[in-house]
């Protein structure tokens, strides 16, 4: 029983779970993967439109999230990071699906658990790591890697106006002393932040630390190409994106079926990479009633498209 006065917070609130479950076009003994269970808000709903024959079997890489396993047995559980997925499914004997989802985000339980360094809200360890057991941390990448990596990172992960400076700044600082704290790192960050847009800056720099310490946008890649070799014809892909670099790569991959903006073609000028249609021409955003819900789903994108 909950005690009076206490909100209980949810793992993770699901993202355009209506939009996301209509589109997959669920078929009652289909068999579907969720590629980012976290709360199994999203696994959830499918189950419910899937038969006694369906199958759904759902990845994550996040230890935390294996406490959330829905016990039913049409049901896996895999914890892995999606880029394996083809491998993992042919471990369980699955070779063809029939629909994927991706909700891309990093959840609400991730980021409001101090301990998992996400959020600079609060002070702990930079970890940043989705699974525990790799070993590369956000500690490790602000202490180890040499100047141009980080503004590299910076620059093209998060935007960040003065990356160079800021690179520069945390060598020299770091010879001082190592930055293993995110309170020690924001007293860095503090003296090349934005005075209007402080928060702002913050939010640009661990978004970039944490795509580099993730693999997000490599991992990404990986899963979207083993997509084409275990889908059905005719099956379901559903991405939701939060970052304009997650939503070009899923942009090019179902329009082109390469990460660029340009399709390989062979010397016949044939298209030999396109293996995907898309169902929406633009990406379908959460309504403003949602946002106002879950103010996280704002910069949510989703994309959605149709194996040829």
């Amino acid at each position: 029983m909950k005690q009076e006065g206490k909100k209980e917070i949810p793992y993770h609130i699901p993202v355009l779970l209506s939009e996301a479950i209509q589109l997959l076009e669920i078929k009652e003994d289909g068999v579907y993967v969720d590629v980012t269970f976290g709360g199994g808000g999203h696994s959830k709903e499918i189950l419910k439109k899937l038969g006694s024959k369906g199958r759904l079997i759902a990845f994550d890489r996040d230890a935390d999230a294996q406490k959330n396993k829905i016990s039913d047995e049409r049901f896996v559980l895999v914890h892995s990071s999606f880029k394996s997925i083809k491998q993992e499914l042919a471990q369980i004997g699955v070779e063809r699906i029939n629909g994927l989802l991706a909700d891309l985000g990093v959840s609400s339980h991730q980021f409001d658990k101090a301990v998992r360094g996400f959020s600079f809200r609060f002070d702990a360890e930079l970890d940043m790591r989705m699974d525990g057991r790799e070993k590369k941390s956000a500690k490790h990448i602000i202490n180890q890697y040499q100047a141009k990596h980080l503004q590299e990172m910076f620059s093209q992960y998060g935007e960040v106006h003065n990356a160079r400076t800021l690179a520069h700044a945390i060598v020299e600082e770091r010879q001082k002393e190592r930055i293993e704290t995110i309170q020690q790192f924001l007293k860095l960050l503090k003296r090349y932040a934005d005075k209007k847009d402080e928060k702002g800056y913050y939010a640009k720099v661990f978004q970039a630390l944490r795509i580099e310490v993730n693999e997000e946008l490599q991992q990404l890649k990986e899963l979207l190409m083993q997509c084409n070799q275990v889908m059905e014809n005719g099956g379901r892909l559903v991405v939701i994106s939060y970052h304009s670099l997650e939503d070009k790569i899923v942009k090019n991959f179902i329009n082109n079926g390469t990460f660029s903006n340009e399709p390989e073609k062979d010397i016949y000028g044939n298209i030999t990479t396109k293996h995907f249609t898309a169902i929406t021409k633009k990406p379908i955003e959460p309504a403003a009633e949602e946002v106002e819900n879950n103010p996280r789903a704002r910069s949510a994108r989703m994309r959605v498209a149709k194996k040829d």
